[in-house]
């Protein structure tokens, strides 16, 4: 079978190699012809999918990574492949599909044939053998995590989870091609070119309300072996030429022995690297150790989810910590000399104007370089989504303007444009200061790099509403022309 997996365009200004679709990929390229396509790179938008991509690849398969703020644009590519060809097969994963798949299905059934909920990395590849051979039987009540239509019933079998992650293999990295994306994917700031992300761990055994990821990933720590993980690394760097390495994991530092592990093998490869931790990690799974380790591996920048400076909130949101643990956090970070950046949410159910004010306020004295005040997006299969539905207030969110930079939901009592206006001035207010903003200009390494930076500023001070037309996407040619499957596989 010739299957074309697909990250869609979006609005996320975060232009990196999808790591899930390329796992996939390993699973089934060796009896099949796999083509990954990164919509947002390779700047092509719904209307432009059919012209530049289906009539040159004609795939049997396509399948379509989803979060829940790609839930329009997912809804427009199935269209898009079905009004072409109704033979193609179209099949959605990923993060929306998992937080609630049978809801989520039926949200998309109109022009979707399956979908996968969970890891898919076992469940895929059977499904595509199963496919592809004529003489197998169509047994679908043996694929794990496959969601489908028995007559007119809707199945979901049990999802699977892989507790050796070494037996997955490593990503189709030669399909990916992390060395040609562009600078700057995560986060903005970056200190070495090119970059790839690796994962080393998946879990996540915290409860915070407003998070998918235990959903996803499960509260049981699995983690690779540290020579898979160095042999990725190695690899990498030799034949790509990679030399800034972002660790995705939802909690690197949980297991912090495990973490230690890690990166004493790191040094010991003795590489010209630096490392970034994009997602964040827990304050209180921190010491001088391995923040002295982490220096010396040459992680610039400690990234940590502070999402309130309110005690009440914090505790709404099931955080496990309060303000005052907060400043004794990052004064144990910032004494082994590390930049830090923080993620902050604001309009989080019950909250007021004065408790985001105390998360403003908390950002304005803490000693950061980076602050992102992102809104609070009621991500399904969450319990503050659950808790939504129960009082009725989820029937208010915008899920057509579902974007952490806009304000899909705001509590009662806060106007979506009181809380834009917030937002705007705390993000002005936080980098306009002459230190913070001397700091990061600093950090611009070309001009390249202060284009995307402004266009990111843009972004977030001008706040309009995306999906009233198709995504225009990042700087879209006037006369689109076909890609080249050369540089998609």
């Amino acid at each position: 079978m010739k299957v074309l997996s697909v990250k869609p365009n979006n609005l996320s200004d975060h232009i990196q190699p999808s790591l899930g679709l390329g796992f996939l990929a390993e699973g089934i390229r060796a009896r099949h012809e796999v083509i990954i396509l990164d919509c947002i790179k390779e700047d092509i938008g719904p209307t432009q999918f059919v012209q530049r991509v289906l009539k040159d690849c004609r795939p049997d398969l396509v399948g379509i990574q989803c979060y829940t703020f790609d839930l329009g644009n997912v809804r427009k590519l199935l269209k898009a492949i079905k009004e072409w060809n109704p033979d193609i097969i179209t099949v959605v994963g990923g993060a929306h599909i998992s937080s609630d798949p049978t809801r989520a299905f039926v949200n998309l059934e109109a022009n979707l044939d399956f979908a996968f909920a969970g890891e898919a990395e076992e469940g895929f590849p059977k499904f595509i053998d199963m496919l592809g051979d004529p003489a197998t039987e169509r047994d679908y009540f043996s694929i794990p995590g496959l969601i489908w239509k028995n007559d007119q019933e809707l199945v979901a079998n049990p999802v699977y989870m892989e507790e050796d992650l070494d037996r997955l293999g490593y990503p189709a990295w030669d399909l990916i091609r992390p060395d040609l994306y562009p600078e700057a994917q995560h986060g903005a700031f970056f200190e070495k070119f090119p970059i790839a992300p690796i994962i080393t761990t998946r879990d996540c055994p915290y409860s915070c309300t407003f998070c998918s990821a235990p959903i996803l990933s499960g509260k049981k720590l699995r983690h690779h072996s540290k020579d898979y993980v160095l042999r990725n690394i190695s690899h990498l760097y030799h034949n790509y030429g990679i030399r800034e390495f972002h660790i995705v994991d939802d909690n690197f530092t949980q297991d912090i022995e495990y973490a230690k592990t890690i990166v004493r093998g790191i040094l010991s490869l003795n590489l010209d690297i630096s490392l970034a931790m994009p997602n964040g990690i827990r304050m209180d799974y921190l010491d001088d150790e391995l923040l002295e380790l982490l220096k010396e591996a040459g992680l610039y920048l400690v990234s940590i989810a502070v999402e309130s400076g309110n005690d009440e909130i914090l505790k709404k949101m099931k955080k496990g910590t309060k303000v005052h643990k907060i400043h004794r956090d990052v004064k144990l970070i910032k004494k082994h000399g590390f930049d830090i950046a923080a993620f902050f949410i604001l309009g989080f159910p019950e909250e007021t104007v004065e408790t985001i004010q105390d998360t403003i306020d908390l950002s304005m004295k803490l000693p950061l370089l980076r602050a992102n005040y992102f809104t609070y997006l009621p991500l399904p299969g969450t319990e503050s989504y659950h808790r939504l539905e129960e009082t009725g207030e989820i029937d208010n969110v915008d899920w057509d303007n579902f974007y952490m930079m806009d304000a899909a939901y705001t509590p009662p009592g806060i106007k979506r444009e009181e809380l834009l206006v917030i937002r705007k001035k705390a993000f002005l207010k936080f980098y306009l200061r002459p230190r913070v903003l001397i700091r990061n200009l600093l950090s611009i390494k070309n001009f390249r790099h202060f284009k995307f930076l402004f266009k990111r500023f843009y972004s977030w001070i001008i706040v309009k509403n995306h999906h009233s037309t198709d995504f225009v996407v990042h700087h879209e040619p006037s006369s689109p022309a076909p890609v080249s499957l050369a540089t998609l596989k």
